[in-house]
């Protein structure tokens, strides 16, 4: 899983989808923890916010402005398969669900499809830190 997770974080563009605006939730502070490292580009995805952490936020993966190569997943396991179908159709090329995302019909669904899967082990914030 280790190479997994080094090439996830080698190279953009990145997705959050779950991001929140809300500074105590996981997904806000995924994608905090992408800016303070440096990687860029990385787009917060929420159904309904238009701006999170000053940053343009988008409804879903296609009204991204490019396809990310990478996304992390912070979202319920329903709501995740809707989300590897779309990134699937999209092109993406590894997901990185984060504990509590995972469902074993989207990992299932990802990885048939030939895209990279990171679930059921460590969140990205416990792996990001260990690199500072």
């Amino acid at each position: 899983m280790q190479d997994q997770i080094d090439s996830f974080l080698e190279r953009g563009p990145w997705a959050v989808v779950g991001a929140s605006t809300a500074r105590s939730k996981y997904g806000n502070k995924v994608f905090r923890r992408y800016l303070r490292a440096g990687k860029a580009p990385v787009y917060p995805v929420h159904r309904s916010a238009t701006e999170i952490e000053g940053h343009t936020a988008y409804r879903s993966l296609s009204e991204l402005p490019e396809v990310p190569r990478a996304i992390s997943i912070i979202t319920p396991p329903a709501v995740t398969e809707g989300i590897v179908d779309e990134a699937i159709a999209l092109g993406v090329e590894a997901l990185w669900m984060q504990p509590g995302a995972e469902s074993a019909a989207a990992i299932e669904r990802a990885e048939a499809a030939g895209l990279s899967v990171i679930a059921n082990g460590p969140c990205l914030l416990v792996e990001m830190a260990g690199r500072e």
